[in-house]
């Protein structure tokens, strides 16, 4: 006589497949686990602890390759950046080797007497110069504006006056003259370095190069 599922669970399985069955699937499980259980206490413990002195080399020796390669490509990356500073700190050092030769060149054969009047002060060795250099490319800016047409009885109120349109150095114009007013309204107590003159010396230039003025 043929014997029947009786399994309800079973027989509404997947294709009626006894691994669809989660009764079945924890008893084998269980099974497994006590029979590795069972296992496991034949075992001498020396043998066991071989095994686990073992496993843990292994897997100390697996992290210990990690965090070697990790320390390799930190390396690497730093490197890379330190290499990739060295070429900027040179190209910016080159640029500003040329932005000073440019000027010394110009203040030997510049035509504009102002303008040579002002690398003059720029490349004096006395501080107090540099702040005469700012002081006279504003004003040579002041006359340029009002050349260009525009009306007002300071520089401020012509820089107001004017756009990007009419005017596209505005942006530039307003950051130096900021500058040029701090050394007249706080005097001895701005300082101004060299370097920070030449940089700002370096956008009249550009400026006034831009319409031709010097």
């Amino acid at each position: 006589m043929e014997t029947v599922n009786q399994n309800p669970f079973l027989q509404n399985t997947f294709l009626n497949s006894k691994y669809f069955d989660p009764t079945y699937l924890f008893n084998e499980g269980a099974k497994s686990i006590h029979n590795f259980l069972n296992f496991s206490s034949t075992i001498p413990v020396d043998q066991v602890m071989t095994f686990a002195k073992t496993f843990l080399f292994f897997f100390a020796m697996f992290f210990l390759t990690i965090i070697c390669y990790v320390i390799v490509r930190m390396l690497e990356i730093r490197a890379k950046e330190h290499k990739y500073l060295h070429h900027e700190i040179h190209e910016y050092a080159h640029k500003k080797a040329e932005q000073e030769k440019r000027l010394q060149e110009e203040a030997r054969g510049s035509k504009n007497e102002r303008w040579a009047k002002t690398l003059g002060y720029l490349f004096s060795q006395h501080a107090s110069d540099w702040k005469l250099a700012i002081i006279e490319a504003d004003s040579m800016l002041e006359s340029l504006m009002e050349q260009l047409g525009f009306r007002g009885e300071t520089l401020g109120d012509r820089l107001r006056l004017a756009n990007q349109e009419n005017f596209p150095n505005l942006t530039i114009a307003w950051e130096v003259h900021t500058i040029r007013n701090r050394i007249a309204h706080e005097g001895l107590t701005f300082e101004v370095s060299q370097h920070e003159a030449k940089r700002v010396i370096a956008l009249y230039e550009q400026i006034f190069h831009e319409y031709g003025y010097i």
